[in-house]
């Protein structure tokens, strides 16, 4: 496959996908938003992957790489695409869709459940999740579920965690691909919002979490992985 996927910032990477997309000796190209770099044309691709970041969605002000990329998403999505969005990436998704992104009840931090909602085995990912699985977690803004798409499942401090959108589309709220690195950066570079406190928030010591922790969500996200990509 040739992969095509969009950073935000230095310090949110591909995670455990990377050895992923090694191991099938796929493509990747990777854009880094920050660079204003021009975006590709979409149909060189097969597979789309848009990560995370400390911003909004609606920062567009701040950060007017986002309506381009917006404009992107639309287009990759609306052409057949196959696209992925963890975080940030989900919640631009669901506006390219046609849901919306608000700041969520709580931020949420940390090592938290994710509890399978009761349509998710109407699609072939839902069905490889289990009814509950730890992920991890680090957002403050949530999504609606756009028209069409099937509703993955909810936490506490979460109503919407992912959705399906054809079977191709997919957007996860939540870090399955989270890896001992790549949550020690978040916690240098984002550490104020743990200060902030919230029910949500773990301490850092948890929030760095356990080799069992990424063990088991690396092993989940493998299993999105060869659902998606098959």
């Amino acid at each position: 496959m040739n992969i095509l996927s969009l950073h935000h910032v230095r310090f949110e990477g591909l995670g455990s996908m990377l050895p992923l997309i090694q191991r099938g000796n796929h493509s990747l190209h990777t854009v880094n938003l920050w660079e204003r770099t021009p975006l590709p044309d979409p149909g060189d691709f097969n597979l789309l992957i848009v990560m995370g970041g400390p911003m909004s969605t609606g920062d567009v002000e701040e950060y007017p790489g986002l309506a381009d990329e917006k404009r992107f998403i639309t287009e990759a999505a609306a052409g057949g695409m196959r696209v992925l969005g963890i975080c940030l990436g989900a919640q631009l998704i669901a506006e390219a869709l046609g849901g919306s992104v608000a700041p969520g009840g709580h931020r949420e931090i940390g090592w938290h459940n994710v509890i399978k909602g009761p349509r998710a085995d109407h699609c072939a990912l839902g069905r490889v999740l289990p009814n509950r699985f730890g992920a991890f977690h680090w957002h403050g803004d949530c999504f609606s579920i756009p028209p069409g798409a099937v509703p993955l499942g909810h936490s506490e401090a979460c109503a919407t965690q992912g959705f399906v959108f054809e079977d191709r589309i997919v957007a996860l709220q939540f870090h399955l691909e989270a890896t001992p690195d790549s949550t020690a950066a978040l916690l240098e570079n984002c550490g104020d919002e743990i200060a902030a406190g919230g029910p949500y928030v773990q301490s850092p010591r948890t929030t760095a979490g356990t080799p069992s922790d990424f063990k088991a969500a690396n092993a989940l996200m493998e299993k999105v992985w060869s659902t998606l990509t098959h």
